[in-house]
């Protein structure tokens, strides 16, 4: 039967009697007033998991998502994600989370087998979970997390590959970012194999998806700056009009730069084409230093291109348009521009150790002023 949604009211309401298990469900012994029900053979939820989990499509339009494995519905139960029915192979499975939330689900016990045929993972935990779809802005996060939370943003713009967008996110959460914006062009951050790879991080920190460009600008805070992390070799004058392949922030660089360098426009090589196609498009001039050189401000957002679009224009003007850089991972030349989750995690981890220097920095500077 479809589940029914109660309130915490309306449970105050029920007397003993109304509270009484539906026909044909099992008292469970993970405790007073949790009841589950055993799946008949052909159970049509079941189908659904491997629906939901494999159409981006199905989950937009019914607002639903998977998740599968303890730690990750531990996560979403704690962040306040909303249950909706949970597939479990033992009993035993539901100690491990929290009562007052599975309560309010439908539990529904199957077979391991029958688990396992639907997991993706290698080693099944069996324990599914179909949650509402959640939404960032009524997710309760960690108060660890908050504590953490750096004046850092991180801006994805093509990032395709699950495991890279999952990854990244990973690092952004430990990086303590303050929040993750993904432009249109990545990937589904519900997509089971991004939840696989984020570990977690979706119930870490606040994670915006499929934001056109003109609409990011108002996501972002006032006065921020915003930084590209590009493969772009800061020996060259051009500003071509080819926007550069690669992970967005890991190419190569000579080791002869001595700080920003403005580079100038010039015209496309002939037949030269941009990543969306069109020839001569302008790209703005950035100035272009090392990551690890001083780039932070309060606040500062780095965009993440992916490895087979690279950064956009739109990434670019909107860098340009608050002053921000270009940040180059140098690596030894002739290898190839590096993953884009390893370029992210570099830069994000580099712009935290900044931001904490200038932190202590400040500090140091309000405990012993200096008497003029």
């Amino acid at each position: 039967p479809p589940q029914k949604e109660r309130g915490a009211a309306a449970e105050a309401q029920q007397s003993p009697t109304e509270q009484l298990p539906p026909p044909a469900v099992e008292r469970s012994s993970a405790g007073p007033g949790l009841w589950y029900e055993k799946a008949a053979p052909g159970d049509r939820r079941l189908g659904k998991v491997v629906t939901i989990a494999k159409s981006k499509k199905f989950r937009d339009h019914h607002g639903k998502v998977l998740l599968e494995g303890h730690r990750l519905i531990r996560d979403a139960l704690e962040a306040g994600a909303v249950l909706q029915t949970l597939f479990f192979s033992t009993v035993g499975h539901l100690k491990e989370l929290p009562e007052a939330e599975l309560k309010r689900a439908n539990l529904v016990k199957v077979k391991f087998e029958d688990i396992k045929s639907w997991s993706d993972l290698i080693t099944p935990q069996g324990l599914i979970g179909i949650f509402s779809k959640p939404n960032h802005a009524k997710i309760s996060y960690p108060a660890a997390q908050l504590a953490s939370s750096l004046p850092l943003l991180l801006i994805c713009d093509n990032i395709r590959d699950p495991g890279n967008l999952g990854t990244i996110l990973r690092s952004a959460a430990g990086a303590g970012c303050e929040k993750v914006l993904l432009t249109k062009g990545c990937v589904d951050p519900w997509e089971p194999k991004v939840l696989r790879a984020g570990m977690g991080a979706h119930f870490r920190l606040p994670i915006v998806a499929n934001l056109d460009w003109e609409s990011v600008p108002s996501s972002l805070p006032a006065g921020v700056r915003v930084c590209v992390a590009d493969n772009k070799d800061p020996g060259t004058q051009a500003e071509t009009v080819s926007v550069p392949r690669g992970a967005g922030g890991a190419g190569s660089a000579p080791g002869n730069l001595k700080g920003p360098v403005k580079s100038r426009p010039k015209a496309a090589p002939h037949g030269r084409e941009d990543e969306q196609g069109a020839a001569g498009v302008h790209v703005p001039e950035l100035a272009v230093q090392y990551y690890y050189e001083n780039w932070t401000q309060t606040p500062v957002a780095v965009v993440i291109g992916g490895e087979t679009h690279g950064l956009s224009p739109d990434a670019l003007h909107l860098a340009a348009s608050t002053g921000g850089k270009r940040l180059v991972i140098p690596v030894v030349p002739g290898v190839d521009s590096l993953n884009s989750s390893i370029a992210a995690g570099i830069v994000l981890f580099e712009g935290k150790r900044q931001l904490l220097r200038r932190n202590k920095q400040e500090d140091e500077r309000q405990k012993f002023p200096v008497v003029g």
